[in-house]
């Protein structure tokens, strides 16, 4: 068993690796997972449905005109 110490406030997040799987920008690679990571770090503090909604938007935003290439999940926790 693993203990992680926590404060009121923090935030999980559990994923699969859709999201950092799917291709598109500019040179239709896919987004990895620095830039997801990234992504998380600059909304971490914001409402989850802000969240959620600023994911959304980013994905649709790289994906553009493309089709979804993997499955997507992407799970938010705040303490």
């Amino acid at each position: 068993m693993k203990e992680i110490d926590y404060r009121k406030g923090d935030v999980f997040y559990l994923f699969s690796d859709g999201y950092q799987d799917q291709f598109g920008g500019d040179l239709d690679k896919k987004y990895l997972s620095t830039h997801f990571y990234l992504s998380l770090l600059e909304i971490h503090e914001l409402p989850m449905l802000k969240q959620k909604e600023i994911l959304e938007k980013k994905l649709k935003e790289w994906i553009r005109d493309d089709i979804q290439t993997d499955d997507i999940t992407v799970m938010g926790i705040r303490l």
